[in-house]
């Protein structure tokens, strides 16, 4: 059984889920792929202690500050996608990477391979699916909206604000 709970940062509704134990999802209200992972089988718990974990990393980021920590996390989905991911957790606060640079670190000669396994990320924020940039800066495709992305990338500095 999955459990969820719901989070109201500055840019919209946040919906988490859990196995009970660890954080499997995090998704923008709305959001390309919502809930893909979770099991039918859920109930809202706003108490579990992962979820209290994860409001307190999703409030220190919001503050602008980069958290020390990450909740436990379990990545449901192929042994690719997990590698994908992997590479994401390893992108420093306020950097970007280009999908043609983690194609080149795991070998995969598919940018847009990378592409699809960055847009299926099931935890995002917390594996930093927005830091990946197109070729030559470009803001690209993100599964809770391109507008969300750039606000984000602009919190950590990223790109300037106007």
């Amino acid at each position: 059984m999955d459990f969820t709970s719901h989070y109201l940062s500055p840019v919209g509704g946040i919906a988490l889920a859990s196995d009970g134990d660890a954080l499997v999802g995090i998704w923008f209200d709305g959001q390309k792929y919502f809930g893909e992972g979770l099991s039918n089988d859920y109930k809202t718990c706003d108490d579990l202690p992962v979820f209290i974990e994860t409001r307190r990393w999703l409030d220190t980021y919001f503050s602008g500050r980069e958290p020390n920590f990450i909740p436990k996390l379990i990545m449901r989905g192929s042994d690719f996608r997990k590698r994908v991911w992997e590479v994401l957790l390893n992108i420093p606060y306020g950097q970007t990477i280009t999908y043609g640079e983690i194609a080149r670190t795991l070998g995969v000669r598919s940018a847009q391979a990378i592409g699809g396994a960055v847009g299926h990320n099931p935890i995002s924020l917390i594996i930093p699916c927005h830091r990946v940039i197109g070729a030559e800066g470009k803001l690209t495709g993100y599964a809770g909206g391109i507008d969300k992305k750039t606000w984000l990338l602009k919190m950590e500095g990223i790109l300037a604000t106007s």
